[in-house]
């Protein structure tokens, strides 16, 4: 995407205000901070078909919404680490997602850095984690990530830096009895069957985001209420992509491609749209320079308010192991062109993972019609046996990254400038430790496919029901019953 140099101009001439405060405490902005689980840019303000989200869409008006922004990490433990910190997960020895077993232990963060929230209770703010689910670490700490439960704890006058990490978008999706969508109103993906079950699945997902915004809305009116507003940055964004097939868990943009909003009151132009390349971790950068704080060490990100990211070229990102699902993935991105590296080829994109075989409905329904020959060769290409080494896509003209170009020679250009940039950020940046034998050899069997046909028909017979409920009905989720 071509940025107009008019948009280019006023971006930069809107953030020529210092995103430093003086040096008063009392002149500090709080910061609040919500986070979506699992969310893309599914929202009405991103133009997602179906969808009705007024509260995330309020913020976005009153503020900037950024169109070209992502996640380090395809899911949640290495990308909020990521945030947390500042820095990229593997810089930090954070990478590998639920970091149990042996040689997986989470262990203190390297090179001597602090979370953010221990940097700005440093500088004299209240920093909580309101009422969510989990915070979802991979590293230990001397003393607690937050300080309390909710900005009402602080000290009066004391500014607040407020999380908020809202589950409701993560899998055991709520049906919306308020406003619910009907599958004739959404619109999937091409890499998707365009079944009814495949609509109905990603029409429940738009659903739970529906009421996780009302619960945005709260917040919003509790600040209003409070009479916060003014002097309060909100910032909304993503954890990571959406918890569908080639989505969570992988650097398509399905996986890594999650919205960021901020709104300020006088401060940040209201109704901007911005398209350079921005990443989770230009929101930390953001919150140390709006609280005043300088670190000793670089951030790997940059601030997101003061034009330091109009002229970036690249992001970049990464996946190791998901639970015990070993594989390991390099990306960078620019805005028309991504180069996916595949370090481990020899493993099927949907070997066997737990979480999603027992919480994705399309999986089943992938790979039922993939045993089938049922599937489309775009379709079918998530269902290989093995990966390519390389992936490279021309987003301008495949946005739903369906042509591997990465031995057309035509773009062995693009493919080589791209792969110098990515070795440059592995090598220099994070400094990857890449794929060890005993890795690559390790985790849950790697066998695929990973059911027979017949046990993935039964599989798909299972979920067709909690699919399909109604809006209201109280029904388990199969193969993840309640908790007692």
């Amino acid at each position: 995407m071509k940025i107009p140099v008019v948009i280019i101009f006023l971006a930069i001439s809107t953030f020529t205000f210092s995103c430093k405060p003086e040096n008063k405490a009392e002149q500090k902005p709080n910061i609040v901070w919500i986070m979506l689980e699992d969310w893309g840019y599914q929202l009405s303000c991103y133009g997602e078909k179906g969808i009705n989200t007024p509260n995330v869409d309020k913020v976005a008006a009153d503020g900037i919404r950024f169109i070209n922004s992502f996640a380090t990490a395809p899911v949640c433990s290495p990308s909020r680490s990521a945030m947390i910190t500042g820095f990229y997960q593997n810089y930090i020895g954070a990478s590998q997602h639920r970091t149990n077993g042996s040689g997986f232990e989470r262990k203190p963060l390297l090179h001597g850095i602090k979370p953010i929230t221990h940097l700005l209770e440093d500088a004299g703010y209240f920093t909580c984690f309101m009422a969510t689910r989990k915070t979802d670490l991979n590293f230990t700490l001397d003393k607690p990530v937050y300080q309390g439960k909710d900005w009402n704890e602080r000290k009066e006058g004391q500014p607040f830096f407020a999380q908020l990490a809202f589950p409701g978008t993560h899998r055991r999706w709520k049906r919306d009895t308020v406003n619910p969508i009907e599958i004739k109103d959404v619109e999937l993906p091409p890499y998707y069957p365009q079944t009814d079950l495949a609509k109905r699945d990603w029409a429940n997902g738009l659903e739970a985001m529906q009421i996780v915004d009302r619960k945005v809305g709260e917040i919003l009116n509790r600040l209003e209420d409070e009479g916060l507003v003014d002097n309060t940055v909100v910032f909304i964004i993503g954890d990571n992509g959406r918890c569908m097939p080639r989505g969570k868990q992988f650097l398509y943009d399905g996986g890594i491609q999650v919205p960021i909003i901020v709104k300020w009151p006088e401060k940040i132009k209201p109704g901007q749209v911005r398209a350079d390349l921005v990443n989770t971790l230009d929101i930390s950068k953001t919150i140390l320079d709006l609280a005043g704080v300088t670190t000793e060490q670089t951030l790997h990100g940059a601030n997101l308010l003061d034009g330091s990211t109009l002229d970036r070229k690249y992001i970049f990102a990464a996946r190791d192991k998901m639970d015990s699902t070993h594989d390991a993935m390099r990306a960078v991105r620019t805005r028309n062109f991504k180069l996916i590296h595949n370090l481990m080829p020899e493993r099927a994109y949907c070997q066997y993972n737990n979480y999603k075989e027992r919480s994705y409905p399309v999986l089943a329904l992938l790979n039922v019609m993939n045993l089938k020959g049922e599937l489309t060769p775009e379709q079918a290409l998530f269902m290989a046996p093995h990966k390519p080494e390389f992936e490279l896509f021309d987003l301008k003209n495949d946005p739903w990254e369906l042509k591997n170009l990465a031995d057309n020679s035509d773009y062995k250009g693009v493919k080589d400038a791209l792969l110098a940039e990515l070795t440059n950020w592995r090598e220099n940046v994070i400094h990857d430790q890449g794929v060890k034998e005993q890795f690559r050899n390790g985790g849950w069997p790697a066998t695929y496919p990973t059911k027979t046909l017949e046990e993935w028909e039964a599989t798909l017979e299972k979920f067709k029901p909690w699919v399909f409920r109604e809006p209201g009905v109280d029904m388990e989720q199969p193969f993840y019953p309640r908790k007692k």
